[in-house]
């Protein structure tokens, strides 16, 4: 009978948590985000277009990634049909009040947002 020794050694890893750029935080405590929301001064009209279709605009978000984001939330949220382009959020129908509503819920101050 033979015996079989197995030498373990031990790696450390150490593992540096990722620091954001703009406030020098760790990713995981970062505020940048709901900073740059306070900061946001969102605007949202009625415009009628050809026929006396009423379509909703939002603008005023500056985050141009999570643009199309949400807006498919907002779609989904009033259950209308809409886009996103050029910075703004169009909306089928009048939907200024729930609108309003659903960015409150979301995290944006209700003192940014404007109706018109």
């Amino acid at each position: 009978m033979k015996l079989l020794y197995i030498s373990m050694t031990c790696y450390c890893l150490s593992v540096m948590a990722e620091v954001c750029s703009t406030c020098g935080l760790p990713k995981d405590l970062c505020v940048c985000g709901e900073i740059e929301k306070e900061q946001q001064r969102i605007r949202i009209r009625l415009e009628t277009r050809k026929f006396g279709r009423a379509n909703t605009i939002v603008d005023g978000m500056d985050d141009n990634s999570s643009l199309s984001d949400l807006a498919q939330k907002l779609k989904s949220f009033c259950a209308c049909g809409g886009t996103s382009k050029n910075g703004q959020i169009m909306l089928q129908g009048d939907h200024r009040e729930r609108v309003r509503e659903f960015l409150v819920k979301m995290g944006y101050p209700e003192d940014n947002i404007e109706l018109q």
